[in-house]
């Protein structure tokens, strides 16, 4: 039996992270074994860049804190050497990050996580990595906007100069 020392810090361990993944847009949890200390820090800092918190924590309290918040299916992905990357902003961030280094190392793997409220399995997470970043997203809609604009303007232009009154109107005075 542990001492309550220790039981209470345990105890606030899965009280943080209950609130980080109660806060969180979304959450990826990998199996992190074979990385290498250069790619781990490389991948941390990029993982901080984006504004995503990176932690290894126990799995029975983890498994803990995602039952607290209503993802007990997660508990699953929880077996081996497992970390969780936690964003509370972008919600497409951690998989994207996570998913470049799984492609490059084999033994690095995605295990499952959450985006919205939803459990995602591996293919989930694989699929939210492959979103285009928000700026594409707001590009492209806003070209699919302009381009029906741009045809209208264009023949109610040719319609005015079909109809000889392309010409100016006079100013008023």
């Amino acid at each position: 039996m542990p001492s309550a020392t220790i039981l209470a810090s345990k105890q606030q361990v899965v009280a943080e992270l209950t609130e980080k993944l109660r806060n969180a847009a979304s959450a990826v949890i990998v199996n992190y074994s074979g990385i290498t200390v250069a790619d781990d820090t490389k991948m941390r800092a990029e993982l901080r860049k984006a504004g995503v918190e990176y932690e290894v924590i126990k799995n029975t309290m983890t498994k803990r804190a995602c039952e607290a918040v209503g993802f007990g299916e997660l508990a699953s992905a929880l077996e081996g050497m497992t970390a969780v990357a936690i964003s509370e902003k972008d919600p497409v961030a951690p998989a994207k990050v996570l998913k470049s280094y799984a492609d490059r190392i084999q033994t690095f793997e995605l295990k499952a996580g959450f985006c919205d409220g939803k459990v995602l399995d591996k293919a989930g997470i694989e699929e939210l990595a492959s979103i285009p970043p928000k700026e594409v997203l707001i590009a492209k809609m806003l070209g699919s906007l302009q381009g029906p604009l741009s045809g209208l303007a264009v023949a109610l232009q040719a319609i005015i100069d079909k109809q000889g009154g392309g010409e100016a109107a006079p100013a008023e005075a």
